[in-house]
């Protein structure tokens, strides 16, 4: 079945019925306590604060309706958790401010200014809700609501403070002045080296928390999260599933605050992220809950497209979903409006003059040998291009390993890149990363590891790619460079000049160094 066709068996099985009162907020993260589905227009701009409008029946409906809980709290009582921010599509003049709420609250907004004393401007909060039915015996109904601040019109490269409030909860008040958190905006030129940090398949777990605060000591300007963020739907087949549980976002995002409060947690979406019972397409829950830039081909139906530069990095995001021949449950669904999309940002981002380096994120991986392998979908909708536009560097998740490949072109290794080695992709092709060591189960390979430290090269790698109609083709590899069966991440040091550089170095849980390489452009 299609995402479309799930979405509206789910709406047909699951009338309307009570919905779970209570709860409150743990510090893990609480089951929340009122609203359904969320309002359908993500422009922060024309949302109203407050509380939402009247309940909706849960039938079968084109998309996802905004209502409210009757149930009333006293807003002092009622504590926001779950702070996570997100870059507008300026990263020097916009960012989105995003956090939950266990019970209706009224009159929700940011507080910010320059000092976290002073916070003197105030901006009101969108909501979006959801309510999730019942989906099997042992599972409740859940709801849940989600806040979301547009700040636009910063200073480029300032530090701002911020806190979030509504009536009944000033963060301004000493008593909450440690909820008060900060960010910096993207600098207004590109001379300034920064870092940025990247995984994919992270969920809930001890080790998805070590690498949490592995990354905050790297001090990113902001994160890169490849898809499959945090398993509430626990199959990833893009199927109606009865193990879907939504109140593991809420211990997703109390994970994730203590670094996602203060750098920008850029994500997309995976083959996990698609929640059949919100939106045809399964992505309403993703747009309830993430304010991202809104710049994509179509900003309502792919939430995990866009792009943004930073600094002398354009960064582009894309959602393999739409061209898998693996997990075809979304195949198609833009109908080729992310790819047209994808052209015509690639060219954008090229011709730009401050622009260094074009760096791509998505889910399923082009390259890989590990437990997915290989998705021939993305290798037929996007290599070419990526070939084409001499993209730097692709970040991957999928499979639960980290795996780095010799730059590829057409296909094929350009020349061999070796631990420590530097590429320049106008002569050599693009390095492909696969970063799913998040925090997720861990995957193998059909070879031994190779990493820094415990180097076992291999001349080629027996693996397979998914094919159209979900077929295995098996294939003997040479690109495959760098293999480590562990939890890990991503860092990538930009560094304008003369002749930029990206220092890539791959950081394993214990913070171990497992990878590094060098991209650069020379004249």
């Amino acid at each position: 079945m299609s995402m479309a066709e799930q979405h509206a068996y789910l709406r047909a099985r699951f009338s309307r019925r009570g919905v779970l009162r209570g709860g409150g907020i743990a510090a893990a993260g609480a089951l929340g306590a009122a609203g359904l589905v969320i309002g359908s227009d993500r422009a922060l701009h024309g949302g109203q604060g407050g509380q939402a409008g009247p309940a909706a029946d849960a039938g079968p409906s084109p998309g996802p309706h905004l209502v409210t809980s009757p149930a009333r709290v006293d807003g002092a009582l009622v504590a926001p958790f779950g702070r996570h921010l997100a870059f507008g599509a300026d990263p020097r003049t916009r960012m989105r401010v995003s956090w939950q709420v266990p019970l209706p609250v009224r009159r929700p907004y940011v507080r910010i200014g320059t000092r976290p004393w002073e916070l003197d401007r105030k901006v009101p909060a969108e909501v979006r809700e959801l309510r999730t039915p019942s989906l099997a015996d042992d599972l409740p109904e859940v709801e849940q609501r989600y806040l979301h601040a547009a700040l636009d019109g910063l200073r480029p490269g300032t530090t701002y403070y911020y806190g979030v409030g509504h009536d009944g909860f000033d963060p301004t008040r000493a008593e909450r002045l440690g909820t008060v958190g900060s960010f910096t905006t993207a600098p207004g030129g590109g001379g300034e080296p920064f870092v940025f940090t990247a995984f994919g398949d992270q969920g809930v777990s001890a080790d998805a928390l070590a690498n949490d605060q592995l990354i905050l000591g790297q001090n990113p300007a902001f994160h890169l999260h490849a898809g499959d963020i945090c398993y509430a739907d626990d199959t990833g087949h893009g199927e109606k599933s009865d193990t879907y549980d939504a109140r593991v976002w809420d211990r997703f995002l109390a994970q994730t605050e203590p670094v996602a409060s203060r750098v920008p947690w850029m994500v997309t979406t995976g083959n996990h992220d698609m929640e059949a019972w919100y939106s045809p397409n399964g992505y309403g829950g993703q747009s309830a809950r993430w304010s991202l830039p809104d710049n994509g081909p179509d900003a309502d139906g792919a939430p995990g497209v866009y792009s943004f530069v930073y600094g002398n990095v354009a960064v582009i995001a894309l959602d393999a979903n739409d061209v898998s021949y693996e997990i075809p449950a979304n195949r198609g669904y833009t109908d080729g409006a992310q790819t047209r999309w994808l052209e015509r940002t690639l060219r954008r981002a090229r011709s730009a003059a401050e622009v260094d380096f074009v760096v791509v994120f998505f889910h399923h991986c082009a390259y890989s040998t590990s437990t997915h392998a290989s998705d021939g979908g993305v290798r037929a909708e996007w290599v070419g291009l990526f070939d084409r536009h001499q993209v730097d560097l692709v970040i991957n998740g999928h499979n639960h390993v980290y795996e780095r490949t010799d730059p590829v072109r057409g296909g094929e290794p350009g020349r061999r890149l070796g631990i420590g080695g530097t590429t320049d992709p106008r002569k050599d092709g693009t390095v492909y990363v696969t970063a799913g060591g998040g925090g997720k189960k861990l995957y193998d390979f059909p070879v031994p590891d190779s990493y820094e430290g415990r180097e076992a090269d291999r001349d080629s790698v027996r693996s397979f790619r998914w094919e159209e109609g979900r077929e295995r083709e098996t294939e003997r590899v040479e690109w495959s460079r760098v293999r480590f069966t562990g939890f890990s991440f991503l860092a990538a040091e930009s560094r304008p000049g003369r002749v930029p550089r990206l220092r890539v170095t791959a950081l394993a849980e214990s913070g171990r160094r497992v990878d590094h390489f060098t991209v650069e452009r020379r004249p």
